[in-house]
């Protein structure tokens, strides 16, 4: 399965992305699109600063 590769800026101005911790999986959505969500073990998931 090739994934969306879509740029942010293809995304709705007004589009809000959303994060959350469900049991043990984070899971983060771009509420505007459907399929626009990824989920990862929360233990492998980057803090903020592991992203800058």
């Amino acid at each position: 399965m090739a994934p969306d590769t879509a740029r942010a800026s293809a995304l709705a101005p007004d589009c809000e992305v959303m994060s959350s911790v469900d049991e043990d999986r984070f899971v983060i959505a771009a509420i505007c699109r459907d399929g626009a969500w990824l989920s990862m073990r929360a233990e492998e998931a980057l803090d903020l600063d592991g992203w800058r």
